[in-house]
Protein backbone atom coordinates (compact mmCIF):
# COMPACT_ATOMS: atom_id res chain seq x y z
CA UNK A 1 0.00 0.00 0.00
CA UNK A 2 1.48 3.32 -1.09
CA UNK A 3 1.24 6.88 0.45
CA UNK A 4 -0.81 7.89 -2.41
CA UNK A 5 -3.28 4.77 -1.69
CA UNK A 6 -3.28 6.11 2.38
CA UNK A 7 -4.12 9.80 1.35
CA UNK A 8 -7.33 8.51 -1.54
CA UNK A 9 -8.27 6.19 1.72
CA UNK A 10 -8.32 9.22 4.25
CA UNK A 11 -10.41 11.30 1.83
CA UNK A 12 -12.64 9.03 1.26
CA UNK A 13 -13.16 8.43 5.10
CA UNK A 14 -13.64 12.28 5.53
CA UNK A 15 -10.94 12.49 7.56
CA UNK A 16 -9.09 15.49 5.86
CA UNK A 17 -12.27 17.72 6.05
CA UNK A 18 -13.24 18.33 10.13
CA UNK A 19 -10.53 21.11 11.45
CA UNK A 20 -10.51 22.65 14.73
CA UNK A 21 -8.56 25.41 16.08
CA UNK A 22 -6.53 24.11 19.38
CA UNK A 23 -4.17 26.14 20.98
CA UNK A 24 -3.33 28.30 18.21
CA UNK A 25 -3.36 25.19 15.84
CA UNK A 26 -5.35 24.26 13.07
CA UNK A 27 -5.35 20.50 13.98
CA UNK A 28 -7.52 17.61 12.22
CA UNK A 29 -10.55 16.15 14.29
CA UNK A 30 -11.90 12.82 12.60
CA UNK A 31 -15.07 11.69 14.49
CA UNK A 32 -15.33 8.35 15.41
CA UNK A 33 -17.26 7.33 12.28
CA UNK A 34 -15.00 8.58 10.25
CA UNK A 35 -11.83 7.22 11.72
CA UNK A 36 -13.78 3.51 11.93
CA UNK A 37 -14.68 4.02 7.85
CA UNK A 38 -10.75 4.62 6.91
CA UNK A 39 -9.51 1.78 8.98
CA UNK A 40 -12.43 -0.53 7.54
CA UNK A 41 -10.93 0.32 4.21
CA UNK A 42 -7.04 0.12 5.12
CA UNK A 43 -8.20 -3.16 6.56
CA UNK A 44 -9.98 -4.16 2.97
CA UNK A 45 -6.87 -3.18 0.59
CA UNK A 46 -4.74 -5.04 3.27
CA UNK A 47 -7.00 -8.37 3.27
CA UNK A 48 -7.40 -7.85 -0.78
CA UNK A 49 -3.22 -7.25 -1.10
CA UNK A 50 -2.57 -10.50 0.54
CA UNK A 51 -5.28 -12.63 -1.12
CA UNK A 52 -3.67 -11.63 -4.05
CA UNK A 53 -0.48 -12.66 -3.05
CA UNK A 54 -2.34 -16.46 -3.06
CA UNK A 55 -4.21 -16.18 -5.92
CA UNK A 56 -2.86 -18.68 -8.57
CA UNK A 57 -1.10 -21.00 -6.13
CA UNK A 58 -0.85 -24.07 -7.32
CA UNK A 59 0.49 -25.41 -4.20
CA UNK A 60 -1.15 -25.24 -0.39
CA UNK A 61 -4.49 -24.58 -1.85
CA UNK A 62 -3.67 -20.97 -3.10
CA UNK A 63 -6.70 -20.23 -4.18
CA UNK A 64 -8.78 -21.54 -1.07
CA UNK A 65 -6.30 -19.51 1.16
CA UNK A 66 -7.23 -16.00 -1.14
CA UNK A 67 -10.85 -16.95 -0.61
CA UNK A 68 -10.27 -17.23 3.40
CA UNK A 69 -8.40 -14.07 3.03
CA UNK A 70 -11.43 -12.46 1.69
CA UNK A 71 -14.52 -13.79 3.39
CA UNK A 72 -12.44 -12.42 6.62
CA UNK A 73 -14.17 -8.67 5.48
CA UNK A 74 -17.73 -10.27 5.02
CA UNK A 75 -18.11 -10.70 9.34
Amino acid sequence: MTRDDIIHMARKANLHERTKVFNGYIVNIPNLENLERFAALVAAAEREACAKACDGWMHANGNDCAAAIRARGEV
